[in-house]
């Protein structure tokens, strides 16, 4: 029986690539993670913010993210500053209308960014020409990048001071190990800032 006829089987099967892609990260990717979670740790703990943005499913992983920063993740303890550049939709608009989308994010990274903070870029296709900008305007003011991408991760991840390249073809496969990367960096962050 073809899994496209089998139900149960189909999602067997979408549930052993996404295990086979987490342990494909998993070979050389945990210390980039660790790496990325300790950046932002100490840019918290200096009193610096995060930006966090993407596009569709990339967007709702940078609200995700300033959401567990903001409020918590497993343990009480006092908020962080973190904003998604995507969740103030007169923000979003105005800025695609006049400037156009290409720099939606960079407009913003200029606005509200500052040397020592994070600007984390999020890309299921590593192709985001938003993300790429907004990127390249943080670095220009001295801002931290972290790039989290998939595919090869493109101009876009070369170009991050951290790289955490999710290297699968399928957008849904990527997206699934980028929310894993996500939460491990909230369980470092909070450990390494309770240690402190």
């Amino acid at each position: 029986m073809s899994t496209f006829t089998d139900p149960v089987l189909a999602v067997r099967t979408i549930f052993d690539e996404a295990v086979s892609a987490h342990q494909r990260f998993a070979r050389d990717g945990l210390e980039r993670v660790a790496t990325a979670a300790l950046a932002i740790g100490r840019a918290l703990a200096a009193g610096r913010k995060i930006l966090l943005f993407g596009n569709g499913g990339s967007a709702a992983d940078a609200q995700h993210l300033a959401a567990e920063l903001v409020g918590r993740f497993e343990k009480e303890r006092p908020p962080w500053p973190a904003l998604a550049l995507t969740s103030d939709p007169s923000v979003v608009t105005a800025l695609s209308n006049d400037y156009g989308y290409a720099s939606v994010f960079a407009r913003q990274v200029e606005a509200l960014g500052q040397s020592g903070d994070v600007a984390f870029g999020i890309s299921t296709s590593g192709r985001s020409r938003n993300v790429e900008a907004a990127l390249a305007a943080a670095r220009a003011r001295g801002m931290v990048t972290i790039a989290l991408t998939g595919c090869t991760g493109g101009q876009l991840g070369a170009e991050a001071d951290i790289h955490l390249n999710v290297a699968e073809a399928s957008g849904p496969r990527v997206q699934e190990v980028h929310r894993t990367i996500l939460h491990a960096i909230c369980s470092l962050i909070e450990r390494s800032m309770a240690a402190e």
